[in-house]
């Protein structure tokens, strides 16, 4: 990654505070791309890494930088629509500051560089971002620098074969003349063609 003192987290936490005020109730239960998660499930998700990389950001180590995603299932707060927009923005905001992206922090547990860090928050956003408005029927045009910066994270990820144990699931194939956030997906492991299954 280059340039990533300049990377705003802002806008793109914005259109997933957006996504996530468009999901009824009635759409908890649904499923996502994401195997493991039920649409509640990846809510609570993004609200804990909302959380975990704000305070990443700030060098507020402790409960809610060292548990690891997988380390129990994701909690959706009883308040989760008042609170999980405003942990989105305190994450940019928080992000804002040149001290986010220097020296060491913690995150899911691990000890990484600060600019690191700040590249995975970016990319869980982009990528659960997409989750969230296909599983839910929503459009998604994620903020544009954010899916660079995303893309360009998965690549180097998928080139030196590290994987983040297990974190990301085998390579799908996508064209190279395939939109750059299908591209994405594809090297996190998700099928861009993934839609909802239908009821009969």
């Amino acid at each position: 990654m280059t340039d990533t003192t300049t990377l705003d987290l802002g806008p793109q936490a914005r259109i997933v505070a957006r996504l996530a005020a468009g999901v009824s109730d009635a759409r908890l239960a649904d499923p996502t791309p994401c195997p493991r998660y039920a649409v509640g499930d990846l809510l609570g998700h993004l609200f804990g890494l909302a959380v975990a990389f704000r305070d990443a950001a700030r060098k507020d180590l402790g409960t809610t930088t060292d548990s690891a995603p997988g380390a129990a299932a994701p909690s959706l707060p009883a308040r989760w629509r008042e609170e999980l927009p405003r942990v989105l923005g305190e994450l940019g905001e928080a992000w804002q500051e040149p001290t986010a992206w220097t020296g060491m922090t913690r995150a899911g547990g691990v000890d990484l560089p600060g600019d690191i860090a700040g590249v995975v928050a970016v990319d869980e956003l982009v990528l659960h971002g997409w989750d969230l408005a296909r599983a839910t029927g929503q459009e998604y045009a994620p903020d544009q620098a954010a899916l660079r910066a995303s893309h360009t994270f998965l690549l180097a990820a998928a080139e030196s074969g590290d994987r983040g144990d297990g974190i990301f699931g085998a390579v799908v194939p996508v064209p190279d003349d395939a939109p750059l956030l299908d591209r994405a997906v594809g090297l996190a492991g998700r099928d861009p063609g993934w839609a909802p299954p239908t009821t009969p």
